[in-house]
């Protein structure tokens, strides 16, 4: 599949790059950053994927969170695509920052006007590795996955999904158990239809409970002074507990003073780059 590349710029002996391509599963162009350390002239290097939040596109996260230091460092490629299709021209994806364009909520929809695009958990975990491996040198074997917000909830889901496709799994500040919480119920009612047992495949609490695949260490940090963590939309107790019952290894780190930014996100990327890197390059 054609690649376009639409930006190239040099950062940490790297580079940071965006591309444009025509995705199968979304029926639209889809654009997708990837940074490439200096590893890749010698050798295929380890995949780290990165999901964002609501209202954000690719480019949030790197021009933002300044990761390139340590995937450099690291030798790891990481991805970051965008976080719904685009341009499709369905009435309502523009009605509101938390349902259709910019809020895919990395499912696969079922109802009549979002199924054919709004196909973000295929996307993410089928047709972009599928993409990345045949186009750039990376290591199809050692793959792991993080996110912030929705995109943890994406992260999440798409580790418990599939166990042993990714190496390791972390979140800032993931929305943890989406069908209890407002963002959750209006995005899976519109995308997946009002059958609320359709909504725990896509649930991050809901899968930790049934999961039965390799062990898996997980990394969460969460602002305690997260505007919507008090708002009841991340609800972490829930899939800690959940994660407990279960015996499920996770580290929660509830971080004092932090809020739902990339300030917070910026303050402790390099401690998830380092949790990646423990398990990418074992």
């Amino acid at each position: 599949m054609a690649l376009t590349e639409v930006s190239n710029n040099k950062c940490f002996e790297g580079f940071q790059k965006v591309f444009e391509h025509d995705s199968n599963e979304l029926k639209c162009k889809m654009r997708f950053a990837i940074y490439l350390p200096p590893k890749v002239e010698v050798g295929k290097c380890p995949v780290l994927y990165w999901l964002s939040g609501l209202t954000c596109t690719e480019q949030n996260f790197i021009t933002k969170a300044s990761f390139q230091q340590a995937a450099s460092e690291h030798g790891i490629i990481v991805v970051a695509p965008d976080t719904s299709p685009r341009g499709c021209n369905i009435e309502g994806e523009d009605d509101s920052w938390d349902f259709g364009t910019g809020a895919g909520f990395y499912v696969d929809a079922t109802e009549e006007n979002w199924r054919i695009n709004y196909r973000m958990y295929s996307y993410v975990t089928e047709e972009l590795p599928r993409l990345i491996n045949a186009n750039f040198p990376a290591d199809s074997e050692r793959a792991s996955i993080f996110g912030h917000s929705m995109g943890g909830h994406g992260a999440l889901i798409c580790a418990l999904r599939n166990p042993g496709k990714y190496k390791s799994v972390s979140a800032f500040a993931p929305i943890c158990n989406p069908v209890q919480c407002p963002w959750g119920k209006k995005a899976f009612s519109g995308y997946l239809g009002p059958d609320q047992t359709k909504w725990e495949a896509y649930d991050a609490t809901c899968l930790v409970k049934k999961y039965s695949g390799p062990q898996l260490d997980i990394l969460i940090d969460q602002g305690k002074d997260d505007q919507f963590l008090a708002a009841g939309q991340l609800l972490p107790d829930n899939f800690i507990a959940a994660c407990t019952e279960k015996k499920i290894s996770v580290v929660f780190r509830l971080q004092e003073g932090y809020d739902h930014s990339y300030y917070f996100i910026v303050t402790f990327i390099n401690d998830h780059m380092k949790h990646h890197a423990k398990y990418l390059n074992a």
